[in-house]
């Protein structure tokens, strides 16, 4: 007799600050070992097994991501039920949103979707400890203006490989940037954030190892005034050998939305 799967998409949300990001690891507390060990509680002996929609790298957050649950011969016939059950149980910093079925062909890894990133920054003083697990503080002054220019020139088709932590020979490094700006911060807000604050949003179908915090620290730099617009242009283009040497902290970095076509 064949075990019968039932398949699941579930949106979750979390802060990803006390996490080694997603993938588990051996020794430490990863978001794919905390999602398991509630859902392990909460199934009982039903068996089940969990894919995430892709990697996170440690302390980065999510407003908006996606696992998907298969389950053993045991359909989930409750959805509100099960939601309200399994956000009882997981740690504080993990909120599950929804749930939906989804059949055999719905494959999370592989099926097309639409990741849009921010990037939470401020500059020229010291912020508020609070700040930290979301917003990456930049003790220096940058030219935020100089920053925009330079965000939009990632836009487009272009060579990434300069954009990729240990890039080799065998990769695919042409991608596709549809959204990309720098603009003042009014999506996160509290009352111990600073007067001003920045979000660097970029929108596509795939980004590789650390591509946007990469971008970012190129984004800095440009701040600083240590390489030209002109820098960034000539990186993407295709015969570029350049290489990237400051990938930007990770707490500032949310994948704020996930849209499969």
């Amino acid at each position: 007799m064949f075990d019968k799967r039932f398949y699941y998409l579930i949106k979750i949300q979390y802060l990803g600050y006390r996490f080694h990001g997603w993938q588990k690891q051996p020794d430490v507390k990863t978001l794919h070992l905390m999602i398991d060990k509630t859902l392990k509680y909460i199934l009982g002996e039903t068996r089940f097994k969990t894919l995430g929609a892709g990697r996170t790298d440690a302390m980065v957050s999510a407003n908006e991501a996606a696992l998907e649950l298969f389950i053993y011969n045991t359909p989930i016939t409750d959805f509100t039920a099960f939601l309200d059950l399994f956000n009882y149980n997981l740690p504080q910093d993990i909120r599950a949103l929804s749930i939906e079925e989804v059949d055999k062909d719905f494959n999370i890894i592989q099926d097309s979707k639409i990741k849009e990133y921010h990037y939470v920054f401020s500059h020229g003083q010291k912020n508020h400890p609070f700040c930290a697990p979301i917003l990456t503080t930049i003790l220096e002054p940058l030219n935020i203006n100089v920053m925009k220019e330079g965000a939009r020139l990632f836009k487009g088709t272009h060579n990434f490989k300069p954009y990729c932590y240990k890039a080799t020979d065998k990769g695919e490094y042409r991608r596709t940037i549809e959204y990309c700006e720098i603009m003042d911060n009014a999506i996160y807000t509290a009352n111990f954030f600073p007067q001003k604050s920045y979000v660097f949003i970029i929108r596509g179908k795939g980004f590789m190892r650390n591509q946007i915090r990469l971008m970012m620290g190129c984004l800095i730099k440009l701040g600083r005034g240590e390489v030209t617009l002109d820098y960034i242009s000539n990186s993407l283009k295709e015969d570029s050998k350049e290489i990237m040497d400051y990938v930007a902290p990770a707490s500032g970095l949310i994948l704020h939305k996930l849209k499969f076509d």
